[in-house]
């Protein structure tokens, strides 16, 4: 077409001989004009808005359509997802500090026809109405929440902008805050307080450590004279158990001596007695009825006088309860009983110092 609009542009009529091929060349162009004119083809992510004498007819699919031609205008419009950048606004929030913003964001076009007839240029329109709402989102809110609560912002801007832009054919798909700024003196002041927070909390932790390790320290001196004085008391009933176990040792031993002992100890004792100038001895009455017993073995025999070998006897049943040999071993049942009484609170006691845990006054 363009070649014969070109070949039409350079005759001239002197080069024109025939008027018959001036017409039929005439008409070629005409009808290469009119084919040109009526036939368009829109792309697969494109919707095109047809008028015709300026009146809106109908919306143009993708591929191959036919329309009037040389009084038809087609509007296109493109339906995938578009972005559009917020330039850096300036507002001051609901605490007074003084702020900068810009955002994104992410619009498509969802019907072409309301995009047309409703709006001049449905890109400004978005954009401007997203400046002017991110302005008043970030007026309505303090400067900590402007600076932590992004997600927010950008769900209030959404929600703004999408009742206006759906009677444009519009979706606004995402909204995103790049960067929120406060200004110089707000930041150097947050830096200060940033530091002094700091600062702050260092020394809490410091006298929390101060504080916990005095605490550690008096457990465990606390602790230690527990331990020190459940020895000192241990070792005291081991003491005395050793000397009731002496005792009853030698009791025992004196009752297995028997008689045959105690003349021994006679005899020794007279002995002793002889050697002495005196020429009166007092003998107990005991040791007087054992020598008349055994009197032979005395003068050397080696058997009594029914002819039985001298023996040792027990204890009579008044001298045996008179020493307490019968409750001998009551008494070492009890000594032993407490003892492991005390044995096993100890071991409690120190099971629990060694598993951190406070000592029960009652098992101390």
């Amino acid at each position: 077409m363009n070649a014969l609009l070109t070949l039409a542009a350079t005759l001239t009529p002197m080069q024109v001989v025939d008027p018959a091929l001036g017409i039929g060349l005439l008409v070629l162009i005409v009808a290469g004009l009119t084919v040109w004119q009526s036939v368009i083809f829109i792309d697969a992510y494109d919707r095109a808005a047809l008028t015709v004498f300026g009146e809106y007819r109908k919306l143009l699919q993708p591929g191959l359509n036919i329309i009037p031609p040389f009084v038809s205008h087609v509007h296109r419009f493109d339906v995938r997802t578009q972005t559009l950048d917020v330039p850096t606004q300036e507002a001051i929030t609901r605490d007074n500090s003084p702020v900068t913003a810009d955002a994104v964001i992410y619009i498509r076009v969802m019907d072409a026809k309301k995009a047309f007839l409703e709006v001049d240029d449905y890109k400004t329109a978005v954009s401007n109405l997203a400046q002017t709402t991110l302005r008043a989102v970030l007026g309505d809110m303090e400067l900590d929440d402007t600076l932590s609560r992004r997600e927010q912002i950008n769900a209030r801007i959404r929600t703004e902008l999408d009742e206006p832009t759906d009677e444009w054919g519009i979706r606004i798909e995402a909204v995103e805050v790049r960067e929120v700024t406060p200004s110089r003196d707000v930041t150097r002041a947050m830096e200060q307080q940033t530091s002094a927070e700091r600062k702050r909390r260092a020394m809490i932790l410091e006298a929390q450590g101060e504080r916990r390790s005095a605490v550690e320290r008096a457990e465990g001196e606390k602790q230690s004279e527990i331990i020190r004085a459940q020895g000192e008391k241990q070792s005291q009933i081991l003491e005395a158990q050793g000397d009731s176990i002496s005792t009853v040792l030698r009791a025992r031993s004196a009752e297995s001596m028997g008689e045959r002992a105690i003349i021994d100890q006679g005899l020794d004792t007279l002995a002793t007695i002889g050697q002495s100038e005196s020429s009166t001895f007092v003998l107990p009455q005991e040791l007087s009825s054992m020598i008349g017993r055994y009197g032979k073995h005395l003068s050397g025999s080696d058997v009594s006088e029914d002819g039985a070998e001298l023996e040792s006897l027990g204890f009579d049943a008044e001298t045996r309860e008179l020493i307490g040999l019968d409750d001998i071993a009551e008494i070492i049942g009890e000594i032993d009983a407490e003892a492991e009484v005390d044995l096993e609170a100890m071991e409690r006691q120190a099971k629990a110092i060694t598993e951190g845990k406070s000592v029960d006054p009652d098992e101390q």
